[in-house]
């Protein structure tokens, strides 16, 4: 009944034009609020899954590094124990270190990351989608190849093409006395296979070649590495499987997730995501005003009508819900007809991509939308939560002053 009520001073005709002129601006600016949340939200979403591909096609699903140090020695019974892990898809071991790259008066600083041949099945740096140049080809100890990032092809003067040039690469000796003498660094010739893109952080940083090489430019063991990639089956036992990797390898060891590996930029993201969200809420805030203004002028219309119900019983708790409900139809109409504009605009964009990224360096040349239902569920929280507190004051008033029926 009390909606009944509420609907029926909705649309009925009010003695003035003001009232209906401003009810249905609170309706529009809900409407307005909430289909801005809705797409923005829905673009930082787009924004955060691409980054996340980017970086989940870098990094592995889970990392296991050495708790003290900077290398491990790993025992075949080890790696197997390893591999037993249910959920374990695969592993790669690596060697990581820093190392210099010279072409002539071109040189670079670079992470060189030794890999075996098992690493395309752990990370998606060999894919199509990001060698852009050349092939994703590693050679062996003796000829080995250096898949570059494309920051670092540029910076080194080199061109994947050409097969006949060759840069130096310089890794630190282990085994010099003095490593300030001529022989603290390792000298060889490379030829350069590929080039990828993938991120400005990676391409400007990374370059890849087989684990053998490195090892021998290090003096390191076979059996001695800087850690294990590691891929699993099912993303959503992540958890459950770096817990029991743990388990197996003991307390001299660091697992990883992939969001644990980069916790910082994660953490950032999801700060910028509800900063976002709290920033257009505002708009929802201005909503209100209109909405108090549009109810505390139905209040004054309807005072006869509350003397009536008043008169035949109606308690001050039913006025006052009547005009809650008032307050709660025009929340949902704007709320609906918001979220409804929203799925058009979002559902446009991911067809036809009308709104362009200006500057034609990203990885995709339109802005990137995702719809996820607890966006729409958050949205609808606080689209009720703005209209009762804007009802709340109008009803209350309308439900204490006492009315007469005499004009």
């Amino acid at each position: 009944m009390k909606l009944l009520f509420a609907w029926r001073y909705f649309k009925s005709r009010k003695s003035t034009n003001a009232i209906n002129i401003i009810a249905w601006i609170s309706v529009l600016a809900i409407a307005v609020g909430t289909a801005a949340l809705i797409i923005v939200l829905s673009v930082f979403n787009g924004f955060e899954d691409l980054v996340k591909s980017l970086y989940g096609d870098f990094y592995s699903d889970i990392k296991i590094t050495p708790a003290k140090g900077k290398f491990i020695q790993l025992s075949p019974s080890q790696i197997l124990s390893v591999k037993k892990v249910n959920g374990v898809r695969g592993l790669s071991l690596v060697v990581e270190e820093k190392a210099m790259l010279v072409n002539g008066d071109c040189n670079s600083i670079v992470f060189l990351k030794g890999v075996d041949e098992n690493y395309d099945k752990v990370n998606g740096i060999s894919s199509q989608s990001h060698i852009i140049r050349g092939d994703y080809h590693l050679g062996v100890v003796d000829t080995p190849a250096l898949v570059l990032g494309v920051g670092i092809e540029n910076a080194v003067c080199v061109d994947p093409a050409f097969r006949g040039s060759e840069l130096t690469i310089y890794l630190p000796n282990r085994k010099a006395s003095n490593f300030n003498s001529l022989d603290a660094m390792n000298a060889y010739n490379v030829s350069v296979a590929g080039t990828f893109m993938v991120q400005q952080e990676f391409d400007n940083k990374y370059a890849f070649t087989n684990l053998s090489f490195v090892q021998n430019m290090l003096n390191l063991p076979a059996d001695e590495y800087s850690g294990i990639e590691v891929a699993v089956s099912n993303q959503e036992q992540v958890d459950q499987i770096k817990q029991q990797l743990q388990k197996t390898l003991g307390d001299k060891f660091i697992v990883q997730t992939r969001y644990e590996q980069n916790q910082s930029l994660y953490s950032i993201m999801q700060v910028e995501k509800w900063v976002i969200y709290g920033i257009l809420s505002l708009i929802l805030v201005v909503a209100a005003f209109n909405m108090i203004g549009a109810l505390t002028m139905l209040v004054l219309e309807k005072q006869k009508d509350i003397a009536v119900l008043k008169a035949m019983g109606a308690t001050s708790n039913l006025v006052q819900k009547i005009f809650l409900n008032e307050g709660l139809l025009l929340a949902a109409i704007g709320g609906i007809a918001g979220m409804i504009v929203a799925i058009i605009i979002c559902f446009l964009q991911l067809k036809f991509h009308l709104v362009k990224l200006q500057g034609g360096t990203f990885i995709v040349d339109y802005y990137p939308v995702k719809m996820y239902p607890f966006d729409f569920v958050l949205v609808s929280i606080t689209v009720l939560l703005v209209a009762v507190l804007a009802a709340w004051i109008p009803s209350k008033k309308a439900s204490t002053r006492e009315f007469s029926l005499k004009s």
